[in-house]
């Protein structure tokens, strides 16, 4: 059974991301650039995960590891900066509400297909009926958010 703790972890982070594209929006039209927006919020994150580490973390691991990890590890980053940069630009174009749609959507569709070909080392899950369904519902609720913009 899954701890209601991280359950309530989870729910708190989703509904701080999703303040994340509005905020990066507004600084980016008081500063006239997405891109110095997208910057500075990266770089609020950095400094607060450095400190994080250096402090909680007990300084754990070392820098020096890095040189020894796969070449695709730095599509995590690419994927933070893409969620970061494309929050500011393509969410006020879009509505928040669509974009996080479509968001989630590309989240499981993408998390489906890392599940069932266990991409990067991670354990095969096969995608069963059930999911795909709910994959299907989610694809059509991101359609119904698109509509009811008209």
């Amino acid at each position: 059974m899954v701890n209601l703790g991280y359950i309530i972890a989870a729910l708190a982070i989703g509904f701080l991301v999703s303040l994340q594209p509005s905020v990066n929006a507004v600084m980016a039209r008081e500063l006239s650039s997405s891109l110095l927006a997208s910057t500075i919020s990266i770089g609020i994150s950095f400094c607060l995960i450095f400190f994080a580490w250096q402090t909680l973390g007990k300084g754990g691991g070392e820098l020096s590891q890095v040189r020894h990890l796969p070449w695709w590890i730095v599509l995590g980053g690419v994927a933070g900066m893409a969620f970061v940069v494309g929050g500011v630009m393509v969410a006020p174009a879009l509505g928040f509400a669509l974009f996080f749609v479509c968001i989630i959507a590309g989240q499981l569709v993408g998390s489906t297909l890392v599940d069932q070909l266990g991409a990067f080392g991670l354990p095969v899950k096969p995608a069963s009926t059930m999911k795909l369904a709910g994959l299907a519902l989610v694809l059509a609720g991101a359609a119904l958010v698109q509509f009811g913009n008209n």
